[in-house]
């Protein structure tokens, strides 16, 4: 007990719990995209899939809970190790200039608040239908997917978060993978391309579905 104490209070242990939790987040993405993607087919088949989910009860109420506690865990974890950060710097840039450093990495303390904030929106339009613009029907996905991304404010919001998703998640992934020991210096031109595709797959497969509504594509 007290050496896994130890583990999760050093900057090592932190930055390997974060890659953890990250690795969770970045399946649920995925998952979550191919599910939304099957609005192009019809109000049917995705209305269906929503059903299906619920129909999973208690291993739908499971992986709700794995998911909250990993977001939970990644933003504690997150502070923690910017706090560490400072803490040992001890002082404050008078002048800073990025050294070794992308700008993914520079905003990930930016994106990160940024997307905490899209989740609770999103969560309170398309789950909860608190937020949603033109009147929410439980069980009627299609139809509620498709009045709030008719609404440009919303499907710019969107837009943006799905950006910011995308800096987040290139430099998450990339740092996934050094966290966990399996950058080595022969591979770090593919395991950045792995970011670099992941990334681009996810944020326009998430981007293409607003901008399909709003343009009338999909009405």
């Amino acid at each position: 007990m007290n050496r896994a104490v130890a583990i999760y209070q050093s900057s090592i242990g932190k930055k390997y719990l974060m890659a953890i939790t990250g690795l969770i987040g970045v399946g649920f993405v995925i998952g979550h995209m191919i599910g939304n993607l099957q609005i192009f087919q019809g109000p049917e088949k995705l209305d269906h899939y929503a059903v299906a989910l619920r129909k999973l009860g208690p291993l739908l109420y499971l992986a709700r809970i794995i998911l909250l506690t990993s977001v939970i865990a990644h933003v504690i974890l997150a502070y923690q190790l910017s706090k560490m950060s400072w803490d040992a710097r001890g002082y404050a840039y008078k002048k800073w200039k990025p050294v070794g450093s992308d700008y993914a990495s520079r905003t990930m303390r930016w994106t990160g608040p940024i997307l905490l904030l899209f989740i609770i929106y999103h969560l309170l339009d398309f789950t909860f239908g608190y937020a949603s613009p033109a009147g929410y029907v439980h069980g009627h996905v299609y139809d509620n997917v498709v009045r709030s991304f008719q609404n440009p404010l919303i499907t710019g919001f969107y837009v943006i978060s799905m950006l910011c998703l995308g800096l987040h998640m290139y430099h998450g992934i990339w740092s996934m993978f050094q966290s966990l020991g399996l950058n080595d210096d022969k591979w770090t031109g593919q395991l950045r391309g792995v970011s670099v595709v992941i990334t681009a797959i996810i944020v326009i497969g998430n981007i293409v579905m607003p901008v399909a509504v709003l343009a009338g594509f999909v009405r």
